[in-house]
């Protein structure tokens, strides 16, 4: 019985360490944004887990490094230290590296597909309202001038391969976290 009661009292230990961790609702949508990961595979999912990593970067603290090789991007936090988060990223043909400065932040963006995906994909809509069925998931990042964004995702089973048209995905309980830490003008590096 007592077995039971320390497993039980380390469950509730973990589920308020959780419930403390997790960002107040900003948008009437992020309800749902939590909704598609599992309880447990939210806790306990590497390959999926965001995280403080030991990083030795020489950028500034608020610099987003996007590693397409590891699928994980990093918001530098000075002091060695890193905030890791898992990706998706452009399948082949589709990747691309540079920097580029963070122009704009919208919480569950509208999206309307480039002519040239539309040229490839006729059967997507020429415009969707935001919305949990909206592909740039519960926030979006805006890079520069360009089509590219970090935006959330409403497949995160996807996260951690290369499939999507050159945008950074990741869930959308991560984009929620990445999108109220990062600001304006901060610089990206997508190597």
């Amino acid at each position: 019985m007592k077995i039971v009661t320390i497993v039980t009292a380390g469950l509730v230990a973990m589920l308020s360490v959780a419930a403390a961790a997790t960002p107040a609702a900003a948008h009437p949508y992020d309800r749902y944004a939590g909704g598609s990961r599992s309880f447990f595979a939210s806790l306990f999912g590497p390959s999926i887990a965001r995280g403080v990593v030991t990083y030795p970067a020489t950028q500034k603290p608020g610099t987003i490094i996007v590693s397409t090789a590891q699928r994980r991007l990093y918001l530098v936090l000075g002091n060695g230290q890193a905030l890791s988060y898992a990706i998706a990223v452009g399948k082949a043909g589709y990747a691309w590296s540079g920097i580029n400065k963070v122009t704009d932040k919208r919480e569950w963006p509208e999206w309307t597909p480039p002519e040239e995906m539309l040229q490839r994909r006729p059967d997507l809509p020429r415009h969707m309202a935001g919305g949990p069925d909206n592909p740039m998931g519960a926030r979006a990042i805006y890079l520069g001038a360009s089509l590219y964004r970090i935006h959330g995702s409403n497949e995160p089973d996807k996260i951690g391969q290369a499939v999507s048209s050159g945008c950074i995905r990741l869930t959308n309980q991560d984009v929620i976290d990445l999108y109220n830490r990062v600001q304006i003008g901060a610089t990206v590096i997508v190597q």
